[in-house]
């Protein structure tokens, strides 16, 4: 059994780490009757916390938004994880409407730090000290729009956006949101286009000024099960006026550690080849792509003048050997 004030911290913490909770799963957890569930919550009110009660058979209890951020409860691995987080954040991968959100990322990185086990900031200060940033000319994406993108895909609800597409032409776009995928780089919005009647995948950095969130919908059966894979086909084959299938005599585990997933997707034949599904917008760059895989491979589908070209170089080399 818990003490008071220990079952009020168990009981946030739970409150935290899910969106709803029915009032007999919070009793079970804590071992405690349904009836001190309801104190414990008015308890947890009065310090100014906003939990929301909804009555009848299937109601339960959901942390809510209120007008302060409350102090939030965090083990070991997830303040770790925020601060790694915070420390990214503060080296610029994201921006801000404003001067961008590394001013923001730094401030709450401090008000962290202060706080954290001695234990904790050796972990954080370890990965400080072995981590090098690599600065990167890609394109940042507004914080504002992350974040209501997020919702969007939380709360079910269609967004309206401009768009521009891989040509600059600008568009508008009434979507229902499914998932954001992050490759590294980029920020992709996995969504059902309701003006096109499909599934599209929208680069972030794209979008024109902050989404309108509008009326919540039943979600769609999505477009795939891994939704990181058919983003990667997405963005690696797809968008490409040339595409073409390569057969490579590797294992698919080797072959994928050379061919980040915004350049090609790898599917595995056997334990000894796999398939290399990819694309370019200029085919006298091939070749040369292709020879820094490292494995040999054979052509299996290629666009027109991709084998000539394959065929010239080749020669080519040749000579340059004698």
């Amino acid at each position: 059994m818990y003490g008071t004030a220990e079952r009020l911290l168990r009981l946030l913490s739970l409150l935290q780490a899910r969106r709803d909770w029915p009032g007999a799963d919070l009793a079970t957890r804590l071992e405690v009757d349904v009836r001190t569930i309801r104190r414990d919550v008015e308890r947890l009110r009065s310090l100014g916390y906003p939990v929301h009660a909804t009555p009848g058979v299937a109601g339960g209890y959901r942390l809510g938004a209120g007008a302060a951020l409350p102090p939030l409860l965090l083990d070991d691995d997830e303040a770790v994880a925020v601060a790694v987080g915070l420390r990214t954040a503060a080296s610029g991968t994201v921006g801000g409407m404003v001067g961008g959100i590394e001013e923001t990322s730094v401030r709450a990185l401090a008000k962290l730090e202060q706080v954290l086990p001695a234990r904790l900031r050796s972990r954080v200060g370890a990965l400080q000290a072995a981590t090098v940033a690599l600065p990167g000319a890609g394109p940042t994406v507004d914080a504002e729009v992350l974040t209501v993108l997020a919702t969007a895909c939380r709360d079910q609800e269609r967004l309206r956006f401009g768009y521009a597409g891989s040509s600059g032409a600008a568009t508008d776009r009434s979507v229902e949101p499914l998932r954001l995928v992050c490759t590294g780089r980029r920020w992709y919005l996995v969504a059902f286009d309701l003006d096109r009647a499909a599934w599209r995948t929208f680069r972030a950095d794209r979008i024109d000024g902050v989404p309108v969130p509008g009326f919540r919908f039943t979600p769609r059966e999505p477009p795939a099960a891994d939704l990181a894979e058919y983003v990667a086909r997405q963005i690696s084959t797809e968008v490409y006026p040339h595409r073409l299938v390569l057969r490579v005599a590797a294992p698919a585990t080797a072959l994928a550690h050379r061919i980040p997933p915004t350049a090609g997707v790898v599917e595995e034949v056997d334990e000894h080849s796999c398939l290399l599904r990819t694309g370019a917008s200029n085919l006298d760059a091939v070749p040369y792509y292709l020879a820094q895989l490292g494995y040999d491979f054979v052509v299996e589908e290629a666009p027109p003048g991709l084998v000539e070209r394959l065929r010239e170089v080749a020669e080519r080399f040749a000579r340059a050997v004698g």
